[in-house]
């Protein structure tokens, strides 16, 4: 009686931590806002006015919608994973990154598109390896800051160690090449490093010389300059390199307050490039105005809350891992959300990012709904630990 007695209770908390019978409510009506609102702007984006492009408006939010609906199966089954075996891989994981990330600057293996090599082409089916990298880095730098944490004052382990490994991968984005996909793991990494407990003074150095490589890296190219200069005043080339800033500035502009009204955006029509995915919020401005900007910046803001509210929850179970993992994923889709909205509306350089749930893009889209099912596998597995009797 006694073994079928804990046989059940085995049963039932292995169903709990699987299928769960308490979700942070919060974070999964933000991410549903979210999604529901990208969808909304991806289909009026795309919107075009004759019969042939509504046809292919069509096909856009179908697919948007299909990748959502894909997005959805790798969150629960990301939600099933346990939180030790993901540590026990993080090694695993990052290393089959950097293959990917090697193998897409192969000809013929990556296709390119724009100059840029970063798609694997499968079936039809284009996958981009740097979002998923964005993931095997969380769970890499997790492991490793919580493996090391009574050693991180030490400047080789809390930042020498560390920044091998985000320079190799930075290296190989930049081969690609894909700055701001750079910018935001870099960020996201020493973020991590500073929560985790490095030395103040090691940070500070080890940022400054980040950022001096960061400012190398732009100016070398002389598009990435070009990028920079017409940043600093797009309307003194507004029909070359300032094109896409000056038209995204206009498209805000226009919208003032409170919008032109949904679907009454101009800017979509031809002149904005890229309106459903790198400049969604700059039709999000046109359309809702400054109102409609400030509510995905508070989205974004709940986000990044609701994972550090669950990161405190692990680290009072004491999961370090699981606890940086869940910081990890709210700096990340916090920051590229940050970068996405500051080059639409004229604070930074053009980056080729996408608003995270809510652009149109598969590779974007299904790697964000894999983190937040991480996320949610670690909430689960820490209130079961926190609850059962010490």
């Amino acid at each position: 009686m006694d073994r079928r007695r804990t046989i059940k209770a085995d049963r039932a908390n292995n169903f709990e931590s699987g299928l769960g019978r308490k979700y942070d409510q919060w974070l999964l009506t933000t991410i549903v806002i979210m999604l529901s609102l990208g969808a909304v702007m991806v289909y009026s984006a795309t919107i075009a006015g004759d019969k042939k492009m509504l046809s292919t408006n069509y096909n856009t939010l179908a697919t948007h919608l299909a990748h959502i609906a894909l997005g959805f199966g790798f969150l629960i089954a990301a939600s099933f994973v346990r939180i030790e075996w993901l540590q026990a891989v993080s090694k695993k994981v990052m290393l089959l990154g950097l293959l990917l990330l090697s193998l897409v600057l192969i000809p013929g293996l990556g296709v390119e598109v724009n100059g840029s090599m970063r798609w694997f082409d499968i079936m039809g089916l284009r996958f981009q390896p740097s979002e998923l990298v964005k993931i095997a880095s969380l769970i890499y730098f997790s492991d490793y800051l919580s493996r090391k944490s009574e050693e991180l004052h030490l400047f080789k382990v809390g930042i020498f160690n560390i920044g091998l490994v985000v320079g190799a991968i930075g290296l190989l984005l930049m081969l690609e090449p894909d700055f701001g996909t750079t910018v935001v793991i870099v960020a996201t990494a020493g973020c991590m490093m500073f929560l985790a407990g490095v030395r103040f003074w090691h940070f500070i150095f080890s940022s400054s010389v980040a950022m001096v490589l960061m400012a190398g890296i732009l100016v070398m190219a002389p598009y990435r300059l070009n990028r920079l200069l017409s940043f600093q005043d797009p309307w003194a080339d507004p029909y070359n390199s300032g094109f896409q800033l000056s038209q995204a500035l206009i498209a805000i502009g226009r919208g003032e307050w409170f919008g032109a009204g949904l679907g009454g955006s101009i800017q979509k029509l031809f002149y904005l490039p890229h309106a459903s995915n790198d400049f969604l919020v700059a039709i999000i401005g046109e359309e809702l105005g400054a109102v409609g900007i400030l509510f995905v910046l508070v989205l974004f803001g709940l986000f990044l809350f609701r994972a550090f509210h669950i990161a405190a929850g692990a680290f009072r179970v004491g999961n370090r891992f699981a606890g940086l993992l869940a910081q990890g994923i709210g700096l990340l889709f916090a920051l590229q959300a940050s970068v996405h909205v500051g080059v639409n509306i004229g604070l930074l350089p053009i980056k080729g990012l996408t608003l995270p749930f809510m652009s149109y893009g598969g590779s974007s889209m299904v790697t964000a709904m894999l983190a937040v099912g991480l996320l949610i596998s670690v909430d689960k597995q820490c209130q079961i630990k926190s609850r059962k009797p010490k």
